[in-house]
């Protein structure tokens, strides 16, 4: 009796030194969800699309948290600096985990040092989209007009520096072909020009302007996937179109804080492989412009290898623009 009550009583004075959330099972209150853009965005539908088919499996809310500034570093800063307890998470983007590590010169954070990927969700493929000026009706026939008019045919971007504009490089480089490069604030605001017929062409998310082609406004003929978009099945890719390999897009992806447990980081992508698995969820990524992430990809070890060859891709962008960190 006596061993028995000393055996117990050492394991109370042991619960008792534990934090109480140490004897508690992952997760045990809601989980932030950081999304570094507006609402309303790409990052921001795949990000609730995430946090909400993950909440019943991981048994708690997942709320959706905006904080918006410096191209994504503000919210991406935020989840670096936070507790590795697993309950402050980044639904990341090619803007705080590529682009600006490589055109920032003073970025806050190191997304190799200062990460734990946990799974990709989705991919929002580049396409190339046409006003009504241009007589072309598939990538092929664009890259031959690019060959024959070097440098006369006009390609708007949602801005300087952004992941449209380093696809362009790269297009370019790939290609052989030269593009008067039209850089605009924002996806939306290059719209009306290239409805006007004011650019001949653009290089933009699919999400962005999937209503343009399917209100007839302008024409995708092109998309930077490996496979042919479900919502575009007629487009060709630009792997079609003679560019071996070619693809380019912005993504969606949770991260959580360096130093996050492994036990933590396994639950979370149990969660969001199970979520993805779901024809109907994957349906739904599929369904506003977004390629679903491969079983692969939505791995920590794949999803941290996607982001290693998207930060080679836009390093070397970046070169071919002549483009310099500010």
């Amino acid at each position: 009796m006596g061993t028995r009550r000393r055996l117990l009583g050492g394991a109370a004075a042991i619960g008792a030194a534990l934090p109480l959330r140490a004897l508690a099972a992952y997760p045990d209150r809601p989980l932030r969800v950081i999304v570094p853009f507006t609402p309303g965005g790409n990052t921001d539908i795949l990000g609730r699309i995430a946090g909400e088919v993950m909440a019943p499996r991981l048994g708690q809310p997942m709320v959706i948290e905006n904080r918006a500034g410096a191209g994504g570093s503000i919210g991406a800063d935020l989840v670096a600096k936070a507790p590795p307890d697993g309950y402050t998470l980044l639904f990341g983007a090619g803007g705080p985990l590529v682009a600006n590590p490589v055109l920032q010169a003073r970025i806050p954070y190191d997304v190799a040092r200062d990460f734990r990927p946990i799974g990709l969700v989705g991919i929002m493929p580049m396409v190339c989209i046409l006003g009504p000026r241009l007589p072309v009706r598939s990538m092929t026939e664009f890259l031959a007009l690019l060959r024959a008019r070097p440098g006369q045919v006009t390609v708007a971007t949602p801005g300087t520096g952004s992941a449209a504009h380093l696809t362009l490089e790269l297009l370019g480089a790939q290609a052989s072909v030269r593009m008067t490069h039209v850089p605009y604030r924002g996806g939306s605001a290059l719209v009306p020009d290239l409805i006007a017929g004011t650019v001949d062409a653009a290089l933009v998310e699919l999400p962005n302007v999937l209503p343009l082609h399917r209100d007839g406004q302008a024409r995708i003929i092109g998309i930077a996937a490996l496979e042919r978009s479900a919502v575009l099945p007629e487009v060709e890719t630009f792997v079609e179109a003679g560019l071996p390999g070619f693809t380019a897009g912005s993504f969606g992806g949770l991260l959580a804080p360096a130093g996050t447990p492994d036990a933590t980081i396994a639950t979370l992508h149990r969660a969001l492989a199970e979520s993805m698995a779901v024809p109907a969820v994957a349906a739904r990524v599929a369904q506003v412009g977004a390629v679903p992430a491969t079983p692969e990809q939505a791995t920590p070890a794949g999803f941290a290898r996607f982001l290693a060859a998207e930060l080679a891709a836009a390093r070397r962008a970046v070169e071919l623009a002549g483009l310099k960190p500010e």
